[in-house]
């Protein structure tokens, strides 16, 4: 059987080689004195809000489960434009919003109506690993822009103007990024979409963290910048619906029936079940239950970020939003007889009992000395953690 090339260009997902090796070790130390503590996944451990699951189970028994309008059911639609107003101050026309299945539909539905074959597509290094598979998903090319903690690992406007080629169409930014839980300051945003103006490109921002932001500072949504800016959101993190695959994005109004056509034929609709129960994510009740959440994620980064420093581990940058700490694991590697983050993290799940991400799945630049932590997990299996590694590395 023969695949098609662009396969070829789609790299395997470490993260989930690693996540298999900790879920097997696992089941054999469960019953033991340290079982496996999972600080590899971005997931929160907060599930669903109480009145999320019961428009979900309402919705069911009201027989509320066929088909919807390939763009999303308008009440949903008119509640995530609300939301924007009430918490960013941003007024988004519910016409622009699209509701997709999941963030990953909308990012594969975005590339698709403006890659063509050969395009290039700027972003950061590092970055998500599937972000720029959507492109190459696409016949395009992502092109990865080393980036430095000076720069919070986020593209400069200067860096923009200069890797801008003849193939370039348009930029992929993450504001907060996985894996560094860093925003691009939004007076810089503004400089890199004027470039990406003056070129006639596009420019996406992938924002399913901007719920979990910490910093004032950076805590505004993209969509402020104006109406050509194409936002990507999720019902996953900030809403804690991760299995429930829902997201959306926010296109220029000539974008919509573009990406309309290509939803109605990829995806006829995203799931109209999670749809109903996600209108419920608006309730005040729930709200209050997000920002509560919200709180507990910034407390557990106040106490991981400087305990990580404490041990060893460079983190120069503290994340102002997401739930990552992107750690410079170099130092400590004399310690475990290992050379790169890959065998770091192997040694930890081994002798630790602690499940972390190598740096390799998120670009070329460095990568294989840093470590991605999720602090989406509770604080006292965070506390644990660290003094796993203490004791190792003592």
């Amino acid at each position: 059987m023969q695949f098609a090339a662009r396969t070829e260009k789609i790299e395997p997902f470490y993260v989930m080689e690693v996540a298999k090796a900790a879920q097997a070790l696992a089941a054999q130390v469960a019953d033991s004195d340290n079982p496996m503590i999972f600080l590899n996944i971005g997931e929160p451990d907060f599930t669903a809000a109480p009145l999320v699951q019961q428009a979900a189970q309402t919705a069911i028994a009201q027989g509320q489960t066929q088909y919807t309008s390939a763009l999303g059911l308008p009440a949903l639609r008119t509640a995530i434009g609300q939301w924007y107003a009430d918490r960013f101050g941003v007024q988004v026309d519910a016409g622009r919003i699209v509701v997709t299945a999941g963030a990953s539909a909308a990012l594969q539905l975005a590339c698709l109506a403006l890659v063509n074959a050969g395009d290039e597509v700027l972003m950061p290094d590092p970055s998500y690993p599937c972000n720029r598979h959507f492109v190459s998903s696409a016949d395009g090319v992502a092109r990865l822009i080393a980036t430095t903690p000076d720069q919070r690992y986020q593209l400069t406007s200067e860096q923009v103007q200069a890797h801008w080629g003849a193939q370039t169409r348009g930029v992929l930014l993450a504001s907060p990024s996985n894996p560094t839980g860093t925003s691009i300051a939004p007076d810089e945003l503004q400089r890199i979409h004027a470039v990406v103006q003056s070129k006639g490109g596009f420019t996406i921002v992938d924002e399913i963290y901007l719920g979990l932001s910490y910093e004032e500072a950076f805590g505004r949504s993209a969509l402020a910048l104006g109406e050509d800016i194409i936002s990507i959101n999720s019902f996953s993190k900030y809403f804690s619906m991760t299995g429930w695959r829902l997201g959306w994005m926010v296109l220029p109004p000539a974008m919509v029936p573009v990406v309309e056509r290509l939803a109605q034929n990829l995806f006829i609709c995203p799931s109209t079940i999670a749809q109903h129960a996600a209108l419920a994510c608006f309730a005040p009740e729930s709200l209050a239950l997000y920002e509560q959440r919200r709180a507990q994620f910034k407390a557990r980064r106040d106490f991981f970020i400087p305990a990580l420093r404490e041990l060893g581990f460079g983190v120069p940058v503290m994340p102002d939003g997401a739930f990552y700490a992107w750690a410079d694991g170099r130092a400590l590697f004399p310690k475990l007889g290992v050379s790169n983050s890959w065998d770091f993290a192997y040694a930890l799940m081994e002798r630790a009992h602690l499940a972390v991400t190598p740096g390799r799945d998120f670009g070329a630049s460095d990568t294989g000395c840093y470590i991605r932590f999720s602090t989406a997990n509770a604080m006292e299996q965070l506390q644990e953690a660290v003094q796993r590694m203490r004791r190792l590395f003592a």
